[in-house]
């Protein structure tokens, strides 16, 4: 069977209303552009009716996979999940709420064109076009934790968070097979492996529209999140992030390339 030009990994934690939309919208756009193309929502054991819509929403958008976690791990372990199941020939993992459009996976596209193997979305960046609409308040946290990450993982990114990343299958199943953080401090620990293991990472202005409804908790995850990062730092300082001596590619300037585990089973949807 031919492997999908693309996969795309939504993880949902009771997104039972925010979703649906999300998902016919990829749809249309799939369907415009004509492409073969895998969605695989992860359900991370959510109380509300994602799966149920997600089945719903499967019969119009045949594309859509559904893999429901039996309890809540956390968006990282969902996103890792979701990629080691992933078959596409290039990975990218959204929001379900559909911050970012999907249009802007053009953007990010270009760079893995141009050579990179991880493109970023970007919420920091200025670019003719771009538009980033925010609330102050989310700024303000942001620009706070982007300091924090600077100062203990420097990951070579401005805005590590922004849900929306693209990644060759090589690169996404090496990294992301070897992740550690469960919760929402996963992008730093994932961009972090990818600067030291030799990856070439784009950061791309993209279009972002705020969207209520947010899973983060500023007063309870932040701390959890700073917390995390001296979590990292530690990994980090005992060689946990060094590249993995399992197999090397043939390709001059490539890194070792770590092959997952066996991959976990899906529910298909419906």
């Amino acid at each position: 069977m031919t492997a999908p030009q693309l996969s795309i990994v939504i993880p949902a934690y009771n997104e039972a209303e925010r979703l649906p939309p999300t998902l016919r919208e990829i749809g249309l756009y799939l369907a415009r552009d004509r492409r073969s193309a895998e969605i695989i929502v992860v359900d991370d054991g959510s109380t509300d009716a994602t799966s149920e819509e997600t089945r719903r929403v499967a019969v119009e958008v045949p594309a859509v996979r559904l893999i429901r976690l039996p309890q809540n791990r956390g968006k990282g372990f969902a996103v890792r999940t979701g990629i080691v199941n992933a078959t596409g020939r290039r990975i990218l993992f959204a929001d379900a709420d559909g911050s970012t459009p999907i249009e802007e996976l053009e953007r990010l596209e270009a760079a893995l064109d141009s050579g990179a193997q991880v493109a970023v979305g970007s919420r920091s960046l200025v670019a003719n076009g771009v538009v980033v609409s925010a609330k102050l308040s989310r700024r303000v946290v942001g620009k706070v934790f982007q300091g924090l990450v600077r100062a203990l993982a420097d990951p070579g990114v401005v805005d590590t968070q922004c849900g929306f990343k693209l990644f060759t299958a090589d690169a996404g199943h090496q990294l992301f097979s070897r992740l550690r953080m469960n919760r929402f401090s996963f992008d730093v620990e994932v961009l972090m492996m990818a600067r030291r293991w030799g990856y070439r990472i784009a950061e791309v202005p993209v279009n972002w529209t705020h969207r209520a409804g947010s899973k983060v908790n500023v007063l309870l995850d932040g701390p959890a999140m700073a917390l995390d990062l001296f979590t990292i730092r530690s990994n980090a300082m005992r060689g946990r992030y060094d590249a993995p001596h399992i197999r090397v590619h043939e390709t001059p300037g490539s890194v070792p390339a770590y092959m997952p585990g066996d991959r976990r089973g899906d529910e298909r949807a419906p």
